[in-house]
């Protein structure tokens, strides 16, 4: 019997691919979400990131490798904000490369409203909204 195995697959075509099963979001429309209530801005940086280039406020920063395990409604290590299935969650981490694998990742939990931010931290920051430092 022969073994069928697929291509593989580059980290472009893999972005290509992912983000084609979703609608990501600009800087200016995730503020409006956040700031309306609509959504829940999720920073996936870690921290040496955070640090240096501060918060938007209201994110809840969860660290890539929980995110699964905290934003899973079902998931007995979730967090309060984990409300449901429905949760419009925007995924940014810094420059919009991982966030889009994290939003993919939410998708096959069942998130089905998870997007990420298109340019990251970076694009939210260039477009002059709200940052503000970490707590020393």
């Amino acid at each position: 019997m022969a073994v069928v195995t697929e291509r593989p697959v580059g980290i472009d075509e893999l972005l290509e691919r992912v983000r084609s099963g979703y609608r990501r979001i600009e800087a200016q429309e995730a503020h409006k979400a956040a700031r309306t209530g609509e959504a829940l801005l999720v920073d996936i940086r870690y921290a040496a990131l955070r640090e240096r280039d501060g918060l938007i406020p209201g994110a809840l920063v969860v660290e890539r490798n929980e995110l699964e395990w905290r934003l899973d409604p079902q998931g007995s290590h979730r967090v309060p904000e984990a409300t449901g299935h429905d949760l419009r969650v925007v995924v940014f981490c810094n420059e919009g490369y991982a966030s889009s694998l994290a939003a993919a990742s939410l998708h096959q939990l069942g998130l089905h409203r998870a997007t990420d931010l298109v340019g990251g931290f970076q694009a939210w920051r260039a477009e002059g909204l709200p940052v503000e430092p970490v707590d020393a």
